[in-house]
């Protein structure tokens, strides 16, 4: 029995110390992704809470005092990934992981991306030959406190070319802007695929027209797509080469095929998924 309940003690012991026990994170691990153009966008970050404290200001009453170096989040700090070259603050940042660092201001921030990324929070080792990018950025004074930290990935271009890196604590907001630049990828993706697989002039002509390119290619493409089989019958696709015979200032034209593509569209007997109002929008617009 003694021999038992010693092995059983042991065990216990023996066991005990590596056991852990698992309590929330006072500053929560976080993470935003988005992607911009052809680019992954990703911050990873932990996010402080107020706590009732002051944040940023002048003077050592403040946990971020003005003019200091910020690790711009808690425990080892927060990671920028980007997967393509991009223009961050208006410095070429190549592809790759960054540490974001932050000196608060009252009137102006700047914010820093650093390569070293073991570096993690230490802000004391600060190195500023590894820093790849620095700017300023003006705050912005918000109405409602935010208690965490949050990173946003935010104002996403209409044409997916540019962004901002938003950071929000407390009652500030701060805003670098990050611009990508991937027509080159596409042009060379619709030389090299438009051989292989016809389908994907369809694409291209989309492309050319949302783009603002040369729109007499944009219809040869299309009309080399529709010419294919059965393709003449996909009112959808019918209706982008009215759309783009009607930027090429082509009205007659580009009604009559309007007109088409809302015929098929009313005789579609699985729906005419807002095809119909959509080309009787065009027609009227033009």
């Amino acid at each position: 029995m003694k021999k038992t309940l010693f092995s059983i003690l042991a065990a216990l012991l023996f066991f005990g110390v590596d056991a852990q026990i698992s309590v929330p994170q006072a500053s929560p691990a976080g993470s935003v992704y988005s992607k911009v153009g052809l680019t992954d966008v990703t911050i990873d970050y932990f996010r402080p809470k107020v706590k009732g404290r002051k944040i940023f200001g002048e003077g050592s009453d403040f946990l971020q005092p003005y003019g200091t170096l910020w690790r711009a989040g808690a425990n080892s700090g927060s990671k920028l990934t980007i997967s393509t070259d991009a223009k961050i603050g208006g410095t070429d940042v190549k592809a790759g992981e960054y540490l974001i660092f932050a000196t608060p201001g009252k009137d102006s921030w700047t914010v820093s991306l650093y390569s070293d990324v073991s570096l993690g929070g230490n802000v004391a080792g600060y190195d500023k030959s590894k820093e790849v990018m620095s700017t300023t950025a003006k705050p912005t004074m918000l109405s409602n406190s935010v208690e965490a930290l949050t990173y946003n990935i935010s104002d996403l271009s209409e044409d997916n070319t540019s962004a901002n890196i938003e950071l929000s604590w407390a009652n500030v907001s701060v805003k670098v802007p990050i611009k990508v630049d991937f027509d080159a990828d596409v042009m060379a993706d619709i030389e090299a695929n438009t051989k292989v697989n016809p389908g994907n002039y369809v694409a291209a002509a989309n492309y050319y027209l949302t783009a603002g390119k040369d729109l007499n290619k944009a219809l040869e493409w299309m009309n080399m797509y529709l010419a294919v089989g059965e393709n003449s019958k996909q009112f959808w696709h019918v209706h982008t080469k009215a759309r783009i015979l009607a930027k090429m200032g082509n009205k007659k034209e580009a009604k009559a095929t309007a007109q088409k593509s809302l015929e098929m569209a009313k005789a579609f007997p699985n729906g005419d998924f807002g095809y119909i109002k959509r080309n009787e929008d065009l027609i009227a617009g033009l």
